[in-house]
């Protein structure tokens, strides 16, 4: 089991560092969201502490959410997926495989990026790291929730316009406690609770999202 795992890891990883332009995309969109929104709100020191959990968590949100509808699609019509169903593969380990090296070259490198706080919005560092720590434990849900959405709209002419539709207002909790608790770190307050609340949620999502995941692309080729 755990030889299939790594082998299923590896092939992903081969695959999305050869398909590079598809994760550096939302990279630069994310750049561009908040290296722009400084120059849009002017220069005023409080404001900018005041804006950058929110402006961060909104460019990492749409960073996150861009090609995730893409997520199994592409094995769907190239025969992958009929592939692994009828060889009885264990398609459990190939979701969670796919999914933890979309996370690592999607939400791995938002967290990494956002520390670009420091400089653009003049945060200090403690609060910086507590934003990325959000961004970390935070994701996870995030990646899960669109994961459910991308493969219930697998066989759907115009699914890729539904998955955001059907994501976001689930994940609108996320931001808001994610920011929250960046908020109470930037306050002098501790914000650590509201982050355990979400590593909770997060744990339960990747426990949880590759058995329901399955099961949906099962009946979806079954279709």
């Amino acid at each position: 089991m755990n030889h299939a795992f790594l082998t299923m890891l590896k092939r992903e990883w081969q695959i999305k560092w050869q398909g590079a332009v598809s994760w550096l995309y939302p990279l630069v969109l994310f750049l561009l969201i908040i290296t722009l929104f400084p120059l849009a709100i002017g220069s005023e020191p409080n404001l900018l502490l005041r804006l950058a959990p929110s402006a961060v968590w909104i460019a990492a949100l749409l960073a996150l959410v861009i090609g995730v509808d893409d997520l199994f699609r592409s094995e769907f019509d190239n025969g992958v997926l009929a592939q692994l169903v009828a060889t009885k593969a264990p398609l459990i380990l190939w979701v969670l495989a796919r999914l933890l090296v979309h996370w690592l070259f999607s939400a791995g490198m938002v967290a990494l990026l956002s520390l670009l706080v420091v400089v653009l919005f003049a945060m200090p560092m403690a609060d910086a790291l507590m934003l990325m720590l959000s961004i970390l434990v935070g994701s996870p849900l995030l990646l899960a929730l669109s994961a459910i959405a991308s493969s219930l709209t697998l066989t759907l002419k115009n699914g890729a316009v539904l998955v955001p539709l059907i994501a976001l207002p689930m994940q609108l909790p996320v931001l808001i406690f994610a920011t929250g608790a960046v908020d109470l770190q930037t306050t002098g307050l501790n914000g650590l609770p509201t982050l355990a609340l979400l590593a909770a949620g997060s744990i339960i999502a990747i426990l949880a999202t590759p058995w329901v995941v399955a099961a949906v692309l099962q009946m979806a080729w079954a279709e």
